[in-house]
């Protein structure tokens, strides 16, 4: 079983802050991205806890980047941050700082305490929700101010920098964001097996969100578009439709592909995996006109 321990990991300078595939040569105009399936966790976050390891499993998307790798090796490019949501929120605005967890911050240092950091889930995680408070001690001003510098940031100028890539080779890119999220059903208690996000069209062209939609229910699942998850800061800073860059998030529903403890990857890990594949050759080919479905095949 994959949990962090002290062991599992030095601090920050220690660990990159996310890999990449296909990155060299581009022969898609999508990129994947995974934000928030970590494990790599530094032994400064393990030695600051006020709660068992294990309840850090909880902020994880856990192992969606296995999600990912049909596309990879299809040869889409990838990028998966390695450090996990615990120690940085790679979908927070670097503006999300909850002051209460934060030595010698004062609250006036904060322009707007969003819905997110009240809820403890700022750009660094401050409570889960049955855990109470995560750490023993409040992080010092400096130390979050270079897991921004280090992590946060390095991640989405890797990302905007390879979408501005495939615009400049293909004319147009995607982002598709993938996450995951506990079970959640509809008003006539139907499960979703997949939330598409688009922020209501801020982020993509909407026909690209529908073909996502569509895709899926073909797949044989209840697919929504933008609820209960439209998307967050990934979409936010990267979707520029009236540019041909294009960003969706897709949000997995964990027991798709997860065994009953929601901690370990089933076999069923790989038909998704698959039918995610199949969508990001979907939408490459939609985007470009140059890619066929059969790539996939």
């Amino acid at each position: 079983m994959n949990m962090p321990n002290a062991g599992s990991s030095g601090h920050s300078s220690e660990v990159s802050t996310y890999s990449l595939a296909n990155v060299d040569m581009l022969k898609f105009p999508v990129l994947v991205s995974v934000p928030h399936a970590g494990r790599d966790y530094p032994s400064r976050l393990i030695d600051n806890l006020n709660v068992p390891a294990s309840q850090l499993l909880r902020l994880e998307d856990r192992y969606v980047d296995r999600l990912a790798a049909s596309a990879a090796a299809a040869g889409f490019p990838l990028i998966v941050a390695r450090k996990p949501r615990a120690w940085l929120d790679l979908n927070r605005s670097p503006a999300e700082i909850d002051p209460e967890m934060v030595a010698g911050m004062d609250p006036s240092q904060t322009s707007h305490i969003s819905r997110k950091v009240r809820g403890g889930l700022g750009i660094l995680p401050r409570r889960l929700h049955g855990a109470g408070n995560l750490w023993r001690e409040k992080w010092p001003h400096r130390h979050v101010m270079d897991r921004i510098e280090q992590d946060h940031e390095p991640y989405h100028v890797k990302i905007a920098h390879i979408l501005a890539q495939m615009q400049s080779v293909f004319g147009g890119a995607l982002l598709l964001d993938l996450h995951s999220m506990p079970s959640v059903f509809d008003q006539d208690r139907r499960q979703i097996g997949f939330v598409i996000g688009d922020r209501f069209g801020r982020s993509c062209d909407s026909r690209y969100a529908e073909l996502a939609a569509v895709h899926f229910r073909r797949g044989g699942y209840h697919v929504q578009t933008n609820h209960p998850y439209s998307g967050g800061y990934i979409l936010e800073r990267h979707g520029k439709p009236a540019r041909n860059v294009h960003a969706l998030q897709l949000e997995v529903d964990r027991a798709l592909y997860l065994d009953e403890s929601l901690r370990e990857p089933t076999d069923a890990a790989g038909p998704i995996s698959e039918l995610i594949r199949n969508c990001c050759v979907m939408l490459a080919d939609q985007l470009s006109g140059r890619f066929q479905l059969e790539a996939a095949e």
